[in-house]
């Protein structure tokens, strides 16, 4: 029971900084290309301005959930994902310093600069935390000890030892980043206004189409590369309203983007991302890191789950650090109204 529940408060907080901090890395990638002019990129970047450093708290608590949750998975992972993880770390750290600098350097070039460092880093994180779930679906090259190291490309198949970046792993990065950029299109037609609002509108349309499309070839890949993601579906039918509320959320999206109900369309773009997610975890469990090298290295739940008295004295403190969380995110987002302009701060 108690690694049941926590199997899904991981999931919770995975998703909820997908959802949450998946707008603002949407609203990096598209700042450079659907601004005009110096007063929309600045209008741009304010409209996540006061939330984008609070988004990412949860993404750390997951990382510290992991830690006394699953100690094995955190210790196998966070070894064998190395490269990747600097890769993440540094992309973070790219993204804030360049975002907090361009608010006290008013050079041109640096501008520039600084934009484009914003740009490029939020782009390259959205197909890193793409691959990054695909490389948890297809698995890894685990060993007896449950350790692993994969490069970052072999010869782009998937198989018993392959690298980060394959044709599958490549196809997660392009869906987070074009479902990423889509969410973080919604939200510029919510919290900006003008030609902005209308150019951020529009391009809905072709990220949408390209979405569709992107989510079916998804499914079918992780179908061929992994088949034993329908156990759980065939075993518990009633599960498929995952999918379901995958197509669901799309149509909607678009008949709400359609008849210019912004809210609404983001909230849909939400739901997608909170069923695609859940639908992931739900093909793997209760495997947390399956193995290319055969199903007796996976890492389940019963193999990383920690001890009663961690999980119970962490589920104390977890729950007690999540309430100051969401407090802070209500109170931020409760201040945090209308449109934002060029001068807001």
């Amino acid at each position: 029971m108690m690694g049941f529940l926590w199997f899904w408060l991981v999931a919770v907080m995975i998703v909820g900084y997908v959802v949450l901090d998946g707008f603002d890395l949407g609203v990096g990638v598209l700042h450079l290309f659907l601004t005009k002019t110096e007063a929309e990129r600045q209008t741009a970047l304010h409209s996540i301005g006061p939330v984008w450093d609070g988004n990412e708290v949860w993404l750390l608590a997951g990382g510290g959930t992991l830690y006394f949750a699953f100690p094995l998975l955190y210790a196998s992972a966070f070894s064998g994902f190395y490269l990747p993880l600097m890769i993440v770390l540094w992309l973070l750290v790219l993204r804030g310093v360049s975002l907090e600098l361009r608010n006290h350097i008013e050079v041109g070039v640096w501008t520039s600069l600084l934009d484009g460092v914003f740009g490029f880093s939020s782009t390259l994180l959205t197909i890193f935390f793409g691959a990054a779930l695909a490389n948890v679906l297809r698995g890894v090259p685990l060993q007896a000890d449950g350790y692993f190291f994969l490069p970052l490309w072999t010869n782009w198949q998937p198989g018993p030892h392959p690298g980060i970046l394959d044709w599958y792993t490549v196809i997660g990065g392009l869906v987070a980043l074009v479902a990423l950029t889509l969410h973080g299109a919604l939200w510029l037609t919510i919290k900006v206004s003008g030609d902005l609002e209308q150019r951020a509108r529009k391009v809905v349309t072709p990220l949408w189409f390209a979405l569709v499309a992107l989510t079916v070839v998804s499914l079918v890949a992780t179908i061929a590369v992994r088949p034993e993601s329908l156990r759980n579906y065939a075993a518990y039918p009633f599960t498929y309203v995952v999918p379901v509320g995958v197509v669901a959320a799309l149509a909607c999206v678009w008949l709400w983007n359609r008849k210019a109900q912004p809210v609404k369309a983001f909230l849909a773009s939400c739901l997608y991302l909170f069923f695609m997610l859940a639908g992931a975890c739900w093909g793997v469990y209760p495997t947390l890191l399956p193995a290319t090298t055969g199903a007796d290295r996976d890492i389940t739940l019963s193999r990383a789950i920690s001890g009663p008295h961690t999980l119970a004295v962490g589920l104390a403190w977890w729950a007690f650090g999540m309430t100051l969380a969401i407090g802070y995110i209500v109170f931020v987002y409760s201040r945090f109204k209308g449109k934002a302009d060029a001068s807001s701060h």
